[in-house]
């Protein structure tokens, strides 16, 4: 977990880099199970002989989602933690682009930059995060 600060100390870090976590790796024992729990079974994803025989990316690849869904770990990873915050819940997503495939050993991690905080009614507070996910080379 990234650091600690208060709920008054948020809107002064727009615009700013607040979080880079640490490198995930994404091995086909976590593609497989991600399969088996999303049902998607392409054989890009589970069949390492065939991806690399009949796919262009020589060997089998993350799902997109599965990529995605990796945000939470990154998010509590590397992310400020408000001290006032009791819990956070995912709003969603408004853009969402997978530019580049990850291959099955391939390491991941977010990088997140904090491009808006509102305070909401009910005492809540929404933050934005323009996130992007690197493939170490």
């Amino acid at each position: 977990m990234g650091t600690e600060i208060s709920l008054s100390d948020v809107r002064g870090l727009i615009g700013m880099e607040t979080g880079l976590s640490d490198w995930i790796t994404v091995d086909q024992t976590m593609i497989d199970a991600f399969a088996g729990a999303t049902d998607d079974h392409q054989f890009i994803h589970v069949d390492p002989e065939r991806a690399a025989a009949e796919s262009p990316f020589g060997g089998t690849i993350a799902h997109g989602f599965l990529t995605l869904s990796l945000l939470s770990a990154m998010n509590y990873n590397c992310l400020p933690k408000v001290r006032e915050q009791t819990m956070g819940i995912n709003y969603g997503f408004d853009r969402v682009r997978f530019m580049t495939p990850v291959k099955s050993g391939a390491r991941v991690r977010g990088r997140f930059l904090l491009s808006d905080a509102r305070f909401r009614g009910g005492g809540m507070l929404m933050t934005t995060y323009d996130v992007t996910i690197e493939i170490e080379n």
